[in-house]
């Protein structure tokens, strides 16, 4: 989906200030609120904007150690190793990747015994063949998604001004 210019000011406002109203949006981005809404609705649809749940904390949540666990899986088993994943509460993502392994999971733990203890039962998942961790030390860039809405809303804008 392209977006404009009004689409990245909108997005950056969503990451910078995400517990604002939409009428406060529309007054801070000198739009009607018709308009911002109308907007709002047709990122959604385009699965721009995905969701607008609160940002939580594992290690807030008492599980501070992160890994990630590389799985292996016997062939024609993907789906339903994926499946069974979902039912492990401490996989927090799970992808389908290229290269070393089939399933590329992103766990959290309370402690190290703990994270032993959920390798061991996704060990024991059947059709997985091995798995592969590493453990997180320490978060050096953060989650974050506002530098690409700014490099895209400086594409836009570059593009904008050689079609003038």
């Amino acid at each position: 989906m392209a977006v404009d210019e009004l689409d990245t000011r909108i997005l950056r406002l969503l990451l910078e200030q995400p517990r604002t109203s939409v009428r406060e949006y529309a007054r801070v981005l000198g739009v009607a609120r018709g308009t911002l809404q109308a907007r709002l609705d047709r990122l959604e649809r385009n699965g721009v904007i995905t969701g607008t749940a609160p940002s939580l904390s594992p290690t807030a949540l008492g599980h501070p150690v992160l890994a990630f666990v590389h799985i292996e899986v016997t062939q024609g088993h993907l789906d339903d190793v994926g499946d069974a994943l979902a039912a492990v509460p401490e996989i927090v993502e799970a992808f389908s990747i290229t290269g070393g392994g089939d399933l590329l999971t992103r766990v959290v733990a309370r402690d190290n015994a703990h994270l032993e203890d959920v390798i061991q039962k996704l060990i024991s998942l059947p059709g997985v063949v091995r798995t592969r961790t590493e453990v997180a030390l320490r978060e050096r860039v953060p989650h974050r998604l506002l530098p690409l809405v700014e490099s895209i809303g400086r594409a836009v804008g570059r593009r904008q001004d050689r079609s003038s």
